[in-house]
């Protein structure tokens, strides 16, 4: 067998390893440093003084490398159009659930390979901005045909594809909701487990509540599927400790927390990772979630972007991260280590969101002397060049050797 061509990327200003075993503090910082690929994997990093030889070289150029960003919560598989919504809330309408069911006709009507084409769009947008991992969800379809559709199309952009037809109640179930619980729990989960790798539940009101939510994601783990949930999104709910009770991986949104809850997350038995989604409540004017008091208590906070058409049409992480340092008083650190080894731990994933070695060759070059620029200078393209297991996918390196 031939050996896998490697790669040196040399003179990185600031690598940020998120190993503290490798450089300093949680976030593994090392200045002066190189980092070598083999194929997908990563096989060094640390000072450049004692970097290894490689078959090729790119100069970093004093430049900044992180590990690829990991949005562990997306909708893009969706059609139609909610910029009409989104004008009328900033006019005063407050955000309700309901506004789904405009996206789930639309898909509806959509044919799939529109689907593809238009996720596979938001795809390559969010991996120019530094996403290498993306979890994907269904939940725009709502029945057994539709839903199958969405989680097929899902699982071709990515490992991650989640399940959520329960999303919210379709209309032609308004008058039968336990009814739709039936079907998703039945022959919709028959038909869509074989795509997912996950699945999840919108347990808020307007959506499940706990018993409805509870029935989803345990018919779920007995598919094999893996547990999510998004809760307290709208209001303070049962979602979080729900999602604690049957050790979900994930508890995203998480903005009208109690002390117990905050309580249940940061116990250190718990699994279950705190996702926000800042970008959420900056499109819909709610309150920020507290990740002081998630951070402070202990719990594990992850930072993610859930880009959908109705509530957070965007793919940036970077402008997820500088909101969270801005409006939820997470550190710059915090802020970048919760978009990478925070998503990776919300997909129980151990191969991403580092730059050890044997860690997944996923990276990006900031063109920014230092990862701070990410909330320092919001809305200015960073992102030189992106490699997704070891292959540039995006931008360019600038000057090689």
């Amino acid at each position: 067998m031939s050996t896998p061509q490697s790669l040196l990327i040399d003179d990185i200003g600031v690598l940020v390893t998120n190993d503290p075993a490798l450089g300093d503090g949680p976030s593994g910082r090392i200045e002066g440093a190189a980092l070598v690929l083999a194929g997908a994997r990563i096989a060094w990093a640390g000072p450049r003084a004692q970097a290894p030889a490689a078959d090729a070289r790119v100069d970093a150029a004093g430049r900044c490398v992180i590990p690829g960003f990991v949005d562990s919560h997306s909708h893009i598989v969706f059609a139609g159009d909610r910029s009409e919504e989104f004008a009328a809330r900033m006019s005063g309408r407050r955000y309700e659930a309901g506004g789904i069911r405009t996206t789930v006709a639309a898909t509806r009507a959509a044919s799939e390979a529109e689907l593809l084409a238009n996720a596979v769009r938001l795809l390559r947008e969010a991996r120019s901005q530094g996403t290498t991992t993306l979890e994907v969800k269904s939940g725009y379809g709502l029945s057994v045909a539709d839903e199958e559709r969405a989680v097929r199309v899902a699982a071709r952009l990515t490992e991650e594809a989640t399940f959520l037809g329960a999303h919210v109640v379709p209309p032609e179930y308004a008058d039968d909701p336990a009814g739709y619980v039936d079907l998703v729990t039945g022959a919709m989960l028959d038909a869509c487990a074989p795509h997912a790798r996950w699945i999840d539940v919108f347990c808020e009101r307007g959506a499940f509540d706990a018993d409805a939510a509870r029935r989803v994601l345990t018919a779920g783990l007995e598919r094999g599927l893996l547990a999510r949930v998004h809760g307290n999104q709208l209001g303070p709910g049962p979602g979080a400790r729900l999602a604690v009770e049957l050790g979900a991986a994930s508890v995203d949104h998480c903005t009208h927390l109690d002390a117990d809850d905050v309580a249940a997350l940061a116990d250190p038995a718990c699994g279950t990772v705190a996702t926000l989604l800042p970008g959420v409540d900056f499109a819909t004017r709610q309150p920020y979630p507290d990740a002081r008091a998630l951070l402070d208590a202990g719990a594990t906070v992850a930072l993610a972007g859930d880009c959908n058409p109705g509530s957070c049409y965007t793919s940036s992480i970077a402008f997820c991260i500088a909101l969270a340092v801005r409006e939820m008083r997470m550190t710059p650190e915090e802020a970048l280590w919760g978009a990478t080894a925070g998503g990776a731990r919300a997909l129980r994933r151990t191969d991403i969101g580092h730059l050890a070695a044997g860690a997944r060759a996923d990276l990006v070059l900031l063109d920014a002397p230092n990862p701070v620029y990410l909330a320092y200078r919001p809305g200015v393209p960073q992102v030189a060049a992106v490699w997704k297991d070891g292959a540039l996918v995006s931008g360019s390196t600038g000057a090689a050797g």
